[in-house]
């Protein structure tokens, strides 16, 4: 049996991770402050299991390590959006946070002769954007905004310690994930939320970004493959290889809300009489990347592979939003 903390326990990715564990029938320590941003399904969910236990407190006043395994990361700062605005809760979470667990380790290490590996989640974000090809792990990172600037830095963090203290580590990398229990401030569940108040979906620069979509259920699996694989010291990009402009993305979701209406199915997005009325395109954002892409190659070695896929699972996650308002 794997003993694991989850930090970011009740957050979007952390509640799959930590129900991909239970699963595992491993031992669980959520960690998680219980921002804005959980899922209180998620704690309904797991505060009853029998291998799941829970601390709430912030990483960055973590002063104490059970034994255990792993330590996955997810806990973090994630909109961009709201990096633009107010970048020290960033810096608090995704750099000093890190830093934490870190030491934490290290003060850790030096007492036991077991050292738990920390399992990192990054961003592709780190890399900046790319107009064509993809993103290997050894690429240089150029991070286009305070959010992954960040991220950057954390993931520089735990090289330095992996390498001058002999820390364990694995740090992946994915791209935008989507499923149930995302916040709505994520592009999905913002668009249908919007929707639901009779309102324009905004949309920046034209919904012209491209981005690589992943399932939150798959990004999962990653990690108890990376775990059970029994690999350390190593990044891993993960991405699943679909991709599309954000209008394509909010396109489908309009035809879903609406259902069956083959007016709409002919005429929406080609005419701006129909566009204009269901998005905002006034909307531009600094520091924007306009695509990102990955190599997963070096992941799907160790025999993980996507098994989730996005038209397929798009109609769920609407529905569930429209029934669901959230604040």
């Amino acid at each position: 049996m794997k003993v694991v903390y989850v930090t970011g326990c009740f957050g979007f990715i952390g509640s799959y991770v930590t129900r991909a564990c239970l699963d595992k029938g491993w031992q669980v320590m959520g960690i998680d402050k219980m921002t804005y941003a959980y899922f209180p399904d998620a704690y309904n969910e797991f505060i009853e299991h029998p291998n799941f236990s829970f601390q709430r407190i912030d990483i960055n006043d973590l002063d104490f390590l059970y034994e255990c395994d792993y330590i996955i990361n997810t806990a973090a700062e994630t909109h961009v959006g709201n990096s633009l605005v107010k970048s020290e809760d960033f810096i608090h979470s995704n750099i000093n946070g890190v830093h934490n667990i870190l030491e934490l380790i290290r003060n850790y290490r030096a007492e036991s002769k077991h050292t738990p590996v920390l399992l990192h989640f990054s961003t592709d974000e780190v890399y900046g954007d790319i107009t064509e090809g993809e993103h290997i792990e050894t690429d240089i990172l150029k991070p286009s905004n305070p959010y992954s600037a960040t991220k950057a830095a954390a993931d520089q963090l735990i090289t330095a310690w992996g390498r001058t203290y002999n820390i364990p580590y694995v740090i992946l990398r994915p791209t935008n994930n989507y499923g149930i229990g995302q916040y709505v401030e994520k592009l999905i569940p913002k668009a249908i939320k919007y929707l639901n108040l009779g309102k324009p979906i905004p949309l920046h620069d034209k919904g012209t970004p491209i981005r690589n979509w992943l399932h939150a259920a798959d990004t999962a699996n990653a990690v108890t493959t990376i775990v059970e694989s029994g690999v350390k010291n190593e990044i891993y990009n993960i991405c699943g290889g679909f991709e599309q402009k954000n209008l394509d993305t909010v396109n489908k979701i309009l035809i879903l809300y609406y259902g069956e209406d083959e007016a709409l199915k002919e005429t929406f997005p080609y005419f701006d009489e129909d566009r204009n009325k269901f998005l905002d395109f006034s909307y531009s954002r600094q520091g924007q990347d306009v695509r990102y892409a990955l190599n997963d190659d070096k992941l799907r070695s160790l025999g993980w592979s996507p098994e989730k896929v996005f038209d397929d699972e798009l109609p769920a996650i609407v529905e569930y939003y429209r029934k669901n308002f959230i604040w």
